[in-house]
């Protein structure tokens, strides 16, 4: 937990001091991991995580068009229960980039559900992140979102708070 606590300053720090190279106007594919913590009515137990690319288009110099697609497992942390679900998200959206390396972003899209029983249902997530140079044509991005899928099957108004570290290629 200390070490966690310490990380937190470090991490500002880099945040406020990169130069974004790749920001903007690139075309770029990243790919990240993904953890959230659902904010449902009684998904006190629950945890989310996964994996995710997104293919980023430049349509302005500070706004680009993504394509995203993933895996992404519900699982809980009650040890007595076991078995989880999976779910496929499929978005599109928009990414606005402001200031040195930060970003708005929001996205519309599908869930899949992976296992009997589960269908697809709606995806709506909004966010905002950084993209830290590690080279003229790559970084890394950080990024927090609120994600809410407000019908899927027995999983009804999911929602979560969700972090994606990822890599991203300009290409």
């Amino acid at each position: 937990m200390k070490k966690s606590l310490l990380l937190f300053p470090v991490l500002f720090f880099l945040i406020l001091t990169a130069k974004a190279q790749t920001q903007g106007a690139v075309q770029k594919l990243s790919i990240g991991a993904e953890i959230a913590l659902p904010t449902s009515l009684g998904t006190k137990d629950l945890l989310l995580a996964g994996g995710s690319l997104q293919y980023e288009y430049p349509v302005g110099k500070s706004v680009s068009v993504t394509g995203s697609g993933g895996y992404i497992s519900l699982f809980s942390t009650d040890k007595n229960v076991p078995g989880n679900v999976g779910f496929i998200p499929v978005k599109a959206g928009i990414k606005y980039y402001f200031g040195n390396s930060f970003y708005a972003a929001t996205e519309l899209g599908a869930t899949i559900g992976t296992d009997e029983g589960v269908g697809t249902g709606l995806a709506f997530s909004a966010g905002l992140g950084t993209s830290l140079a590690v080279s003229p044509k790559s970084n890394v991005d950080l990024g927090v979102r609120f994600e809410t899928w407000p019908q899927h099957g027995s999983f009804s108004n999911l929602s979560f708070v969700g972090l994606r570290a990822a890599y991203a290629f300009g290409l």
